[in-house]
């Protein structure tokens, strides 16, 4: 049961954080780690988000302008390897797409934000030990290699003087670690797991310009990044025959996350320092149920929730908190491989994209949603 729910239920927990906390997309489970025997697995999501708002007023515009959808369709890919070296040490190679953002606001649809645009693709590697007890009781820890890049875009009349900014942004790679622990009493397919993840720092190679500010190619420099920590509480249990019950917690601490790129600081000086990010420190949850239905075919369902915080937010992240359904499927064809596949419906919470010192509500976003599908194929050996 452990093995065969367990398909479907990483799935599910996997598209829950299609939309999660701040800039977060893979979630950095560390499940294939727990995996029973050697295993190889890959996965593919895809995240297709509508979201829209209209204008309020600015100066001589009345307001009412329609944004048009500011989010671009994304796909999620990832990998895992888990290799026994014998009863008690095991190691595993995990490889996900841990941030992102794909914001991009149609020129001539909204007057204050039209042309805004901040894409951030990062992708990680991460190779994490493990050492079992004779108890349950197994520790688990490693190393992350993570490369993050981006391109930011600032245009609408909300922006004042920083109307036409551009940064650019160049990969970095830097190293983080993780650490953690797990509790398991297989006859019951209980599993209990608590892993924290630290924060890394990038110093990101910056091209910033804006007409009037900067000579013509723009002004050069670097800028320090830092992704944050976070916290992973990852659990599930058998709680009655063929059935799993399975669920995550995730926190994330996005306060450690601040872009201050030197034109865009100097630019408010009385203000300094500035940030192109301003994202809360976030918790979300997900909670789930697991079926086997028969020897080869098996199914979940599962919720998930981030709470909505301040109403206030980044043009650059124009949603407060969501809450999601989502179904899975898992197939076996034979002993070693396993098909799986998952769809999630998620409901965006409504927020007001925010620009000025002190903050001023720039548009109103409402009624936006999101749908994730994704699908693995798992081989054990």
């Amino acid at each position: 049961m452990n093995k065969f729910l367990g398909a479907t239920a990483a799935l599910l927990l996997t598209t829950t954080t299609a939309s999660a906390v701040g800039l977060d997309r893979s979630g950095q489970s560390i499940a294939p780690i727990f995996e029973a025997g050697n295993y190889f697995e890959l996965t593919y999501g895809r995240i297709m988000p509508d979201v829209s708002g209209t204008d309020r007023p600015i100066g001589p515009f009345p307001g009412g302008n329609d944004s048009g959808n500011v989010t671009e369709d994304y796909s999620q890919i990832g990998g895992a390897f888990k290799y026994d070296f014998n009863s008690n040490v095991s190691m595993s190679l995990i490889v996900d797409q841990p941030y992102g953002s794909d914001v991009s606001y149609p020129v001539g649809g909204s007057v204050n934000l039209g042309g805004t645009r901040a894409i951030v693709d990062s992708s990680a590697i991460s190779l994490i030990g493990r050492y079992k007890l004779d108890n349950g009781v197994s520790f688990h820890g490693g190393l992350r290699y993570q490369e993050i890049s981006a391109d930011v875009n600032l245009q609408g009349f909300a922006y004042g003087g920083l109307n036409g900014y551009q940064a650019t942004f160049g990969t970095d790679g830097a190293t983080g670690y993780l650490v953690g622990a797990a509790y398991e009493k297989p006859e019951i397919a209980l599993r209990v797991s608590l892993t924290y993840l630290s924060s890394i720092d990038h110093d990101l190679p910056t091209n910033e310009q804006l007409a009037g500010v900067t000579p013509a190619g723009g002004v050069n420099s670097t800028t320090r990044v830092t992704t944050p920590e976070a916290w992973n509480l990852e659990f599930q249990s058998g709680v009655a025959a063929n059935t799993l019950v399975f669920g995550s917690i995730r926190y994330v601490q996005y306060e450690q996350t601040r872009v201050e790129p030197q034109i865009f600081d100097a630019v408010q000086p009385l203000t300094r320092p500035n940030s192109l990010t301003e994202i809360e420190n976030g918790t979300s949850y997900a909670l789930g149920v697991g079926r086997k239905f028969s020897d080869q075919l098996s199914g979940s369902f599962s919720v998930g929730y981030e709470a909505p915080k301040d109403d206030l937010v980044s043009p650059l992240s124009p949603t407060n908190g969501n809450y999601s359904a989502g179904i899975g499927i898992a197939y076996k064809i034979n002993d070693q491989v396993t098909i799986s596949g998952g769809a999630r419906y998620i409901w965006l919470g409504d927020a007001m994209p925010e620009t000025g010192t002190p903050d001023v509500a720039r548009a109103d976003f409402t009624g936006n949603d999101a749908v994730a599908i994704g699908m693995k194929i798992a081989y054990h050996f």
